[in-house]
Parts: structure tokens; sequence; C-alpha cells
């Protein structure tokens, strides 16, 4: 399916100007802002811009936005010239602040890298294995628990429920807190959306419980170590140096932030794309072996769940020609990296054949490349294929109602009719 960007007259639209995708730009999906996103690569690819007013807060000292993808490629794949200790978000937060929602996105080396190490480490060949399985069997619980309804809202009772009870189970977090982490990552990552994150007190209430809950976890689990995830992450050792409880916290919100939300939008967008270009949908359900790995990373692609992230320059630079001076901030726009013409062939088409496909939907390389990838796209993939066997004639009955959100390409609901089906359970692959 071809989507062309929305006609906008930007012949007027002062580019600096931090409202340069107001109105209805943050809460219609990207098609709403392709056209800004164009100007922008075409006229004006690294473009400095004022920073907006946020109340409580110091207005900051503007940024410079990178919107064509081999610039986003040099900005993530040279650390050592635009770091992330700084601030991945635009706004300046205090460091501990930082830290506390972002974990690992928000260091540099050499602790970024030593936290990446005993992430990393914990996630055995047997737990990875595990985890892969336990991601069909909550697939198909999921349908279970919908399919004799005929309706459901598709975002809060398909697309967000698997990735949830997956980061939940993996990090040992209580059943009867899963919809409690539910509504704490909706209210975190809706910042800008007035209907879910009012105020920055509603914001950091949300983050305090959310930390308080996984920090118990770990305390307990390095008090009395089980066969899970999170005893192998509290007793995993690298060069001397563990995980704290406070570190697994962190980590928990950012897994719950990057795991759950992200994955859930993209099998959420993807469904729309689907609904509305049948004959990919059925093409998809008639051949799942060939067309589940190329219809994943569009899926991806297309979708883009992290609109943006930001780095600082260490060092006077440039990119592409412009002068970046040290200390000055760079906001790689994913969003639009991912529709450069200059890059992907007809990048307003979704695709699920397309190849190659080297997007930037799960970050464009570097230290920071998403450390939870193949685990999204095995998520995406295994909902699709049971949504196909099982609930074949599946539509969606309202638009998208989107997230007004500058940083997450969301979506908050959206209906769904299907034949109501009995869809048998798979015997529980790992503990609950």
């Amino acid at each position: 399916m071809t989507t062309a960007p929305i006609e906008i007259d930007t012949s007027g639209i002062d580019l600096a100007d931090p409202q340069f995708a107001t109105i209805e730009a943050w809460s219609g999906g990207s098609a709403t802002r392709s056209a800004y996103f164009k100007k922008l690569r075409d006229d004006a690819p690294v473009l400095f811009a004022e920073e907006a007013v946020i109340e409580g807060f110091p207005q900051g000292p503007g940024f410079w936005s990178v919107t064509r993808f081999d610039d986003i490629m040099h900005v993530s794949r040279h650390p050592e010239l635009f770091c992330s200790g700084l601030g991945t978000n635009i706004p300046d937060l205090p460091v501990e602040i930082a830290e506390f929602y972002g974990s690992m996105i928000s260091m540099d080396a050499p602790r970024h890298t030593r936290l990446r190490r005993i992430v990393s480490k914990s996630f055995t060949p047997r737990m990875v294995a595990r985890i892969d399985e336990d991601v069909h069997v909550k697939a198909r619980g999921v349908l279970a628990e919908v399919g004799g309804k005929g309706e459901c809202d598709f975002v809060a009772e398909i697309a967000s429920v698997l990735p949830l009870q997956i980061i939940c189970e993996m990090m040992g977090i209580p059943r009867e807190s899963w919809t409690r982490i539910m509504e704490l990552t909706n209210v975190i990552l809706g910042g800008g959306d007035p209907e879910l994150t009012p105020d920055f007190g509603t914001l950091l209430a949300a983050s305090l419980e959310m930390a308080a809950i996984a920090q118990a976890v770990g305390e307990d689990r390095l008090a009395n170590p089980r066969d899970d995830l999170v005893s192998a992450l509290m007793h995993a050792s690298v060069d001397g140096e563990s995980l704290t409880p406070q570190e697994m916290a962190s980590f928990f919100i950012l897994l719950a932030a990057a795991g759950n939300e992200t994955t859930r939008n993209a099998i959420s967008h993807g469904a729309w794309e689907l609904h509305n270009d049948r004959a990919q949908w059925d093409a998809w359900a008639a051949d799942p072996e060939t067309l589940s790995p190329t219809a994943v990373e569009e899926i991806v692609r297309w979708a883009t769940p992290v609109i943006h992230f930001r780095r600082t320059a260490t060092e006077d630079t440039e990119i592409s020609g412009q002068k970046i001076a040290k200390g000055e901030k760079v906001v790689m726009w994913y969003e639009s990296g991912n529709r450069d013409e200059r890059h992907f062939e007809d990048p307003h088409r979704f695709d699920i054949a397309r190849t190659p496909n080297d997007h930037i939907g799960f970050g464009a390389g570097g230290p920071h490349f998403c450390l939870g990838a193949n685990l999204a796209r095995r998520e995406i993939r295994v909902m699709f294929e049971e949504i196909f066997r099982w609930l074949p004639d599946l539509r969606i009955t309202t638009p998208p109602d989107y997230l007004q959100s500058p940083f997450i390409h969301g979506i908050k609901r959206m209906r769904c009719e299907f034949t109501p089906a009995d869809v048998p359970r798979l015997p529980h692959a790992s503990p609950a």
C-alpha cells in the first residue's frame, strides 16, 4: 500500500520554529508529519531549531535537527563524537533523572559497556530458548482470551498484552502487578498527551512506583535466587561488578518502555496497514515462511515506534558540511530517516516483501542498538502468524487514535471485529 505524504503548504513555514510540526502533527500519525520532514530532508537536512518551552523548566539552548538516513547513521555510529550521557531526550534533565528513565541508553562507555555486558551475559542460550518458546504460548493465550468475543480493542486486548506478559514474566514481576505495569508504562511514555500524562508530577509518580515494584523483585532474587532471568541478572558479574537492585529497577523501566510499548505499537501499526491492504494480508497469511522475515522488518520501518533520540557533540565537528560546536545537541529523527527517498525506493509504500530494508527502526547501529530487537521481531512475527491462523478475517473497525507525542509513535486504541473462534491454548513453556 502506498501512503503519500499529506499535502501541506509549507511555503511560509519557519523550519527553525519548534512548532514546525504542530497542531495535529503529533496526534495524527506519521502521514501528518511527512511533508514537513520531506521539506527538511530536501532543503535543510541539518537545521538548528529552538526548543519548546516546558512548564517548570528553563528553555533549552536549542538543537540541530538531523533528518536524512545517512546523517542519522553517522551520528549514531560515532559515539566518540556524539555522546548519550548528557541526555537522550531533547530537554536537559538532571543526570540522575535521565539515567533513572533511560538506564543504559543515557550512558556512555565505560559505564554503558559494563552494564550492557552484564545484561548480555544473563541471556544464556537456555534462557533465550525458553523466552522464544514462551512467545508462542503467550501469543496463543492472548487470542484465546478474545477469540470468543467477536470484537475487541486491538491495542488494549491484543497488541499490548503479548509484550507486557513477556517482559513482566522475564523480569519476575508478580502476575497481580501486570495490569498496573501497563498503566504505568502508558503514563511514562505518554508525555505530551494530556489524556495519559497531564503533568510532570504524574510522570514522576508513575516512574517511582514502577521502580519500587522492580527493585523489590531484584532484592528478592539477590536473597533468594531462582531459575529465572532476574536471578541471572542480579548474580551476573563482569570484572567483579554486578547490577545493584536500583540499576535493575532502572533497567526494567527501559525494558518496559522499549520492549512493551514499542512492540505493541509496531503490531498495532502493522495491523492497520494490513487491514487497509487486504492483498498483502492474504499474501502473508498464505506464505508466512517466506514473507514473515521481510514483513516484520517493514512493519518496524513503517511504524518507527521511537520517533527520535538526542545526542550531544563531544567536540567541534560537522554533519554533511554543517559545523556543529562542542556541547550542542543533535536530534536524530528516525521517522524521517525511514522515509528518506535517498535511501529507500518508494519509501511511502508499505510493502511486506521489501528488500533490502536496512531501516533504523531499532536505532541506527552503534553501541545503543536495541538490545531487544530480536525479541521484538519474534513477538511481531508470532502474533501475526497466530492471528492469520485463528482470526483470519480480523478487520479494524475504527481508525487509530494516535498518541499525542513527539517521542513515541503510538496508537492508544483501535477497535476490531472477527468471526468468533475457540482458540486452543498451548501448554506453558516457562513458569509464571
